[in-house]
């Protein structure tokens, strides 16, 4: 039997469950520690009540340690989600072999119930890949699955499923993936997941319209809520001391163009290199620098030959990762933020440059338009000059970056985990009420 582990009494918490004053070192498992990575205050977990649904949560993607927008999602939601709900009951689904402390943002599970298998998640997708036993359910009477990714899960057809696509990129261009992540997707049986869903979430009207023409869904099956934005991106006064001594301490005084992402073909970084190759020939943009933040991706060997190849190599800057606070300086002093990218299905770095007060160019296909609107410069990923034109075009205009920069402020307001959480419980809620 698989085995099942959960906090004590994880599906019967109540207002009375917790004292309105409590002692310090108590206190602290029930309140979301998060800092500023996450943007999230602290604030008590949300409290159910005995006759709300049970909502069961896959958590797996988390247990990598890797974050990437999914990762993001996942827990900004959740932890807003939880906030949010004094209706419904909460059971996270972990598979973890290893026992070893969980990370500081992921205080907020003490609040509620947790499954662990202690099933290696490879082990665990190559044997549902195959066999739909067990369900992810058969201990719990779940009223409603919640997948807040496209990993593969097996639950029963009492439990109703909800799970969230953020894109189809993996569809489209397989290429952008290395072979054992092509592999990992087919083995997902994602198309057949959204099928037999009882609802779809999609992060973007543009990914819900590609599931609609690539798969054929329903309109009605899929509900649009588009993710939301990391308070901790804002705009730091020019005289900020924090600002000035990381300006100074990195050598940032010239002009720079920035670039936040992982560094693989998807986010067309070759293209950006040839951009700034262009913008470098000119005399006006002698001094001007690019920098590009991310961990290395797949085919990252493509891009280092771009770069050793670039007469303005030396003018190019491998930040490698970097921390939330480096990103929120990084953006703050980027004379303009250049997003290019092949295949997005929401777009978070667009959002967090213009909290920043960034100005953003970037690509004019997939979600991007619909994320940016009128708010940012657009171009087509694949013309190098367009690219070139419209870096120029920021970096030499003040009062065109100005302009931009207040687009970006207003633009940004449209985007917030809070509702976020609270269309994605609407989704939820109404799923489990479905006779």
């Amino acid at each position: 039997m698989i085995p099942l582990e959960t906090t004590p009494a994880p599906l019967e918490f109540s207002a009375a469950a917790f004292p309105t004053r409590e002692p310090e070192a108590d206190k602290k498992h029930r309140e979301i520690l998060t800092g500023p990575a996450l943007g999230i205050p602290k604030w008590p977990l949300g409290l159910t009540v005995s006759n709300g649904m049970t909502i069961l949560v896959d958590l797996r993607p988390l247990v990598s340690g890797v974050v990437s927008g999914v990762e993001t999602y996942t827990v900004s939601l959740l932890a807003h989600l939880l906030k949010t709900d004094t209706r419904n009951r909460y059971l996270f689904f972990l598979s973890r072999f290893r026992k070893k402390p969980l990370p500081p943002e992921w205080d907020f599970l003490t609040g509620a119930g947790a499954l662990n298998w202690h099933i290696p998640n490879k082990a665990l997708d190559a044997w549902w890949g195959v066999a739909s036993w067990p369900p992810v359910d058969t201990f719990v009477n779940a009223d409603v699955v919640f997948s807040p990714h496209l990993n593969l899960l097996r639950a029963s057809p009492r439990a109703r499923r909800v799970i969230t696509i953020h894109d189809l990129s993996f569809v489209h261009y397989p290429h952008f993936f290395p072979l054992r992540k092509r592999f990992w997707h087919w083995t997902q049986h994602v198309r057949a997941q959204v099928r037999r869903a009882a609802r779809v979430i999609a992060v973007s009207e543009f990914t819900k319209k590609d599931m609609m023409a690539t798969w054929h869904l329903p309109e009605e099956k899929i509900a649009v809520v588009h993710s939301g934005i990391n308070p901790f991106y804002l705009r730091l006064p020019e005289n900020d001391a924090g600002l000035r001594a990381f300006r100074e301490q990195h050598g940032l005084a010239q002009p720079f163009v920035l670039f936040v992402g992982t560094l693989e073909p998807r986010k067309n970084i070759p293209g950006i290199i040839r951009a700034f190759n262009v913008l470098k020939g000119e005399a006006a943009f002698r001094g001007l620098s690019l920098i590009l933040v991310g961990r290395r991706g797949w085919l990252y060997d493509g891009i280092a030959r771009a770069i050793s190849g670039s007469p303005h190599r030396n003018d190019i800057r491998l930040w490698g990762s970097a921390t939330e606070e480096e990103l929120r300086y990084l953006y703050n002093l980027a004379a303009a933020f250049t997003y290019p990218s092949f295949f997005e299905g929401f777009g978070f770095p667009v959002l967090e440059a213009q909290a920043c007060g960034a100005p953003v160019i970037a690509s004019n296909v997939t979600s991007l338009p619909e994320i940016l609107g009128e708010s940012a410069i657009l171009v087509p990923p694949r013309d190098t000059d367009a690219i070139a034109r419209a870096v120029a075009k920021v970096v030499a205009n003040s009062e065109l970056r100005a302009a931009l920069r207040e687009k970006g402020f207003a633009n940004v307001k449209r985007f917030s985990w809070q509702r976020a959480a609270e269309e994605t419980l609407a989704v939820l809620e109404e799923t489990g009420n479905q006779p």
